[in-house]
């Protein structure tokens, strides 16, 4: 037989996209259209639907960046289309590349009642399944202009990306606005004939199953008379009913597919935005699951379910009428898909509580699958999370972008700090947006690592990012991929019925211990300072606020524990460490909006934790004198551990609180700079302003390498090949200036700092070196004011120190990554994500680097002597990453004044690490008050076992809520002491439901994180 292979398949593609596919509609009317703009911000939708129209034609120029326009279009239904399929066409101007990127509508009935939204896989309304000759049409279009930011070419500067700088010109052009017969029996074709063709081409040449295919298709198109299509269309589909019906092979791969809609939380457009991207792809799936008994819908993020309830709550009539029949499922359990490397401990758990606990008033539901495809790396501390939220699965997509290693499962047990873990699936069709192409399902195949021991994966099915969702035509594929020779067997179910499955057809999946490090998008570690610095304070002032306002309600009479505030607030921390706000990759409106909230929720916790302190601190009555008016200097100290005389979570009397240069002597050096000595440290600044020296007295040990310098600013160019905001290539540090020429150097008027000033490109860095009385503690306050640009700004300190890993801060604990770059696995860690503190040790002595607003660090080594010969040992140097300057989503990011306090700890060991990170970030406050000073709520008796979290119970019980963990990676006993009367203590889960009984001594694993709940009695 001669091959013609290639002939018959680019006949099918043009017959195909040229004839067949647009005899889907065979017939059409233009529709009447009529608009109105609406000014600023969206209006209302009563308002929207009520306000005077301007009739517009077809090709009609609309929308500013941003911009809402609400088009109305009317008609009827012609007498000779009486019985048949009508639908309305409504193309805005839609590129079908651009799903969810681009402008979007939502269709309204005349009543207000949402139909479904409009997107460019999705411009099609139902009119009529057997229409009424004469029958009028009339909707309502809701439209968005939301500009195109992410373009065909990608990462060009843009001024898109915010309102107040976006131009105000025409986006769109109305495309098509018409009424259409729709043929079912040409569509069906259409969808055999896609289905085919896609498996066809994911088929060997030399397979006999590719030529079968290959011959039907060809005695179809010989069926079809191209003059009319539908006529011929059910002939030509009875000669693929013999191909279509081929079962697939037994050892075929299992998919299981599940309806989604990837919605980030804001990225290229503002929150106000995905509250309507939400309504739309709710309102479509919802209309979808009406017409598809087979289709089930996953969709995570209990923030989203929220906004539609509170601002669609039509649609939300609509959504829990479909979660309550088991078709519409929630996923995720947490409250957004947030990033996991940055958000604290407690925000981390707390993403888990809301979450949770939405979906279970809101639905009974019970969510035991953790939904995060997109995020960009995942933390260490998540499997005990997961597990003591009362989930049990875990689901990622992302580690298939890593850059430099395949990751090697797909399916497999995740193990977490702490050694507890959680069944994990990672889908092999490598993406969250499957649309069930022939490539996407032969890929899954192929690619999936799990081959003879497991036979399922999953297929999150839909458009996504901005939304959109599954289409009819993706379940018409999945209707025909159920059991077909050649491809892997596809049916829609809920994500818990696939881990049912996978769980236990391979109950032995092999282990993967620590972090799911992500290796690209490193650099989200620090962009958009200003949002990690937000995040940072909130989290801290938010545990300050609990504890003081639990403490309040406890000790004092009639103090009211604020419920409602304290939950409203966590809710807007929480949403704002959604993944593409916190990690510094969105636009500029949405970090500029963030930089407001960050704000008023400082204002807001401030506000309760001075009510809390005033009531705690009492009045006072003259006595003991501490703020020169006859009343005492009440301190409060709300670390997890002592100091300075005041205990932990409690408040001393302290008369004359410390200054922090107080018995330091800071004296000029002959050849320039300073010394600083306070009896514990040495300190020597040269005349560059940098240290030279960092000795520790009592161990008899210099800190810094020797001839290198510490707190020495290095800025690197840093343009990478793409993903700006996102990513940094490890070649920024193949070119790197040391910022030494200083302008200022002097001593504080005080005399208990030194005080420097650099400028450096358009740049001014201003820095205040303290050594603190009684503390092993060089402090470096930082305020950089920012006009850099495609630039990367690093503090770096030169240790030495010869050590194999470094311990980095993360939920609940610490984890060590290594120092070196032995394998390809080591290598691709060059940025990582810490907390309040990094450590590095020797036996017997360490150095902490702690701070109060910074995420990313690096870590390299190098010969002590330089030489790179053998024998003279290493030096490791930490570098602390503080600012950026990335052009792409927003042109002018951390352009102005930023604020950072870091610290160097000689001497310190890991539980120092934790102590004094804990403290750079909690503060002390003083307030004037009674001298009694007030006790602390709970105690415990082992500084390795550290509290996180002090509240009442989220139920309004009155109930106190203890959580803590064990810090330091060792088992743990100790005591926990009440400062009230218990009449019962119980060990909770993360949603404070009980577990079992337990006494005040506690025996902890290592990293075990143990709540508590004391009933007062």
């Amino acid at each position: 037989m001669h091959n013609d292979r290639t002939i018959t398949e680019a006949r099918l593609k043009r017959v195909l996209e040229e004839r067949i596919r647009p005899a889907v509609h065979p017939e059409s009317v233009p529709l009447e259209v009529s608009v109105w703009h609406a000014p600023g911000e969206p209006a209302p939708v009563a308002e929207g639907l009520a306000a005077p129209r301007t009739p517009v034609a077809v090709g009609t120029e609309w929308g500013p960046a941003w911009g809402t326009s609400w088009f109305t279009v009317s008609g009827a239904v012609p007498e000779a289309w009486a019985g048949r399929t009508v639908e309305a066409l409504l193309d805005l101007g839609f590129d079908e590349n651009m799903t969810g990127f681009q402008c979007e509508g939502l269709v309204y009935r005349p009543d207000g009642s949402p139909v479904k939204g409009l997107n460019p896989r999705n411009q099609w309304v139902r009119i009529a399944e057997r229409a009424t000759g004469g029958e009028p049409v009339l909707l309502h279009i809701e439209a968005a202009a939301n500009p195109v930011i992410l373009d065909y070419h990608p990462f060009v500067p843009t001024e898109l990306g915010d309102r107040e700088t976006a131009d105000d010109g025409p986006r769109y052009r109305l495309t098509r606005m018409d009424l259409a017969v729709f043929d079912r029996t040409v569509w069906e074709l259409v969808q055999d004939l896609d289905v085919l063709g896609q498996l066809m081409h994911e088929l060997p040449v030399d397979s006999p199953r590719r030529w079968e295919i290959l011959r039907a298709v060809e005695r179809a198109l010989d069926a079809v008379n191209l003059q009319d299509v539908g006529g011929t269309a059910a002939r030509a589909r009875e000669r693929l009913t013999n191909v279509l019906a081929a079962p697939a092979h037994a050892s075929a791969h299992r998919i299981s597919a599940v309806g989604h809609a990837h919605i980030d939380s804001a990225w290229l457009w503002p929150l106000r935005e995905t509250v309507r991207k939400v309504a739309r792809t709710t309102a479509n799936m919802t209309a979808l699951l009406e017409d598809e008994p087979d289709f089930v819908y996953a969709m995570s993020q209990a923030q989203q379910f929220a906004w539609i309830k509170e601002h669609r709550p039509e649609v939300y009539a609509r959504v829990k009428k479909a979660v309550a029949e088991g078709r519409f499922v929630p996923v995720g359990g947490m409250w957004v898909e947030s990033d996991t490397n940055m958000p604290g401990s407690e925000a981390l758990a707390r993403q888990f509580t809301h979450g949770k606990r939405f979906f279970l008033e809101e639905f009974g539901i019970e969510t035991e699958e953790v939904w995060l495809p997109d995020s960009f790396g995942y933390s260490a501390a998540l499997p005990q999370l997961v597990r003591l939220a009362g989930a049990k699965w875990f689901l990622t997509q992302k580690i298939s972008w890593s850059q430099t290693n395949t990751f090697p499962h797909h399916t497999f047990w995740w193990e977490g700090l702490d050694g507890t873990r959680v069944f994990t699936h990672f889908p092999p069709i490598d993406t969250y947006n499957s649309q069930l192409s022939g490539r996407e399902l032969a890929h899954a195949e192929r690619n999936f690592r799990e081959k003879g021991g497991a036979t399922r994966s999953l297929a999150p099915t839909g458009w996504g990012d901005g939304g959109g969702g599954t289409t009819r035509e993706m379940l018409a594929r999945a209707k025909r991929l159920a059991d077909l020779e050649g491809s892997a067997k596809v049916v829609f179910e809920k994500p818990s019925a696939f881990f049912e499955k996978a769980h236990a057809e391979y109950a032995d999946a092999p282990v993967w211990a620590g972090e799911l490090y992500l290796e690209l998008h490193r650099a989200t570690l620090t962009s958009q300072a200003r949002t990690k610095q937000g995040n940072r304070r909130s989290e801290h002032l938010l545990r300050e606020a609990e504890l003081w306002a639990a403490t309040a309600a406890v000790r004092v009479p009639g103090f009211p524990y604020p419920y409602e505030a304290l939950d409203r607030l966590w809710k807007t921390v929480l949403l704002h460490q959604f993944h593409d706000i916190l990690p510094g990759t969105s636009i500029a409106w949405v970090h500029r909006e963030a930089a407001r909230t960050y704000a008023e929720v400082a204002a807001g916790l401030e506000s309760l934790i001075a009510d809390a302190l005033g009531a705690l601190a009492g009045d006072g009555d003259g006595d003991g004198g501490g703020d020169g008016a006859g009343r005492a200097a009440v301190v409060f100290n709300a670390a997890p551990h002592a100091r300075g005389g005041v205990p932990a979570l409690g408040a001393a009397v302290r008369e004359e609180p410390s200054a922090a240069s107080s018995g330091t002597a800071v004296e000029p050096r002959e050849d320039g700079g300073f010394v600083l000595d306070n009896g514990l440290l040495t300190v020597v600044v040269d005349e560059r302003g940098l240290l030279v020296s960092v000795y520790d007295r009592r161990a008899g040990r210099e800190t810094l390498a020797p001839g290198a310098a510490g707190n020495l600013l290095q800025l690197h160019q840093d343009f990478p090949n793409m993903w700006d905001a996102w990513d940094v290539d490890r070649f920024y540090r193949n070119t790197v200036t040391d910022l030494t020429d200083v302008d200022a150097l002097e001593r504080t008027d005080d005399g208990g700092a030194v005080r420097l000033v650099r400028t450096f490109g358009s740049s001014r860095v201003e820095q205040r070196i303290t050594l603190p009385e009684g503390e092993r503690r060089v402090e470096v306050e930082t305020e950089v004011d920012w006009h850099e640009t495609e630039k990367f700004l690093k503090a770096a300190f030169p240790l030495d120190v010869h050590t194999d890993r470094v311990a980095a801060e993360t939920q609940f604990g610490h984890l060590h990554r290594p120092t070196h770059t032995n394998t390809s696995w080591d290598a691709a860690k060059f940025e990582a994500c810490a907390h309040r503190f990094l450590h590095v040790e020797e036996p017997g002595w360490g150095v902490a680097l702690v701070d109060d607003s910074t995420y990313g660090y690096d870590v390299t080594r190098a010969a002590r002597d330089g030489s790179g010969t053998g024998g003279v040992g290493t030096v490791t140097t930490l570098r602390l990453s503080l600012l950026r300057a990335p052009r792409f989503p927003d042109p002018r990011t951390d352009q102005g004044v930023h604020r950072f306090r870091y610290a160097l700890v000689p001497g310190a060991s890991v539980g120092d690490a934790v102590r004094e990170g804990h403290w750079i970030n909690l503060p002390e406050r003083c307030v004037p008050g009674a001298p009694a000073g007030v006790a602390p709520l709970v105690s415990v008796d082992n500084d390795a076992v550290v509290v996180s979290a002090v509240k009442l119970a989220d139920d309004g019980s009155g109930d106190v809520v203890v959580r803590l963990y064990e810090s330091l990676g060792g088992r743990a006993s100790a005591r926990l002491t009440a400062g009230f009367e218990v009449g019962e203590m119980t060990v909770c889960d993360l949603l404070e439901r009980p577990l079992g009984p337990v006494t005040e001594s506690l025996s902890l694993r290592p990293f075990e994180i143990v709540t508590l709940r004391l009933r007062r009695g």
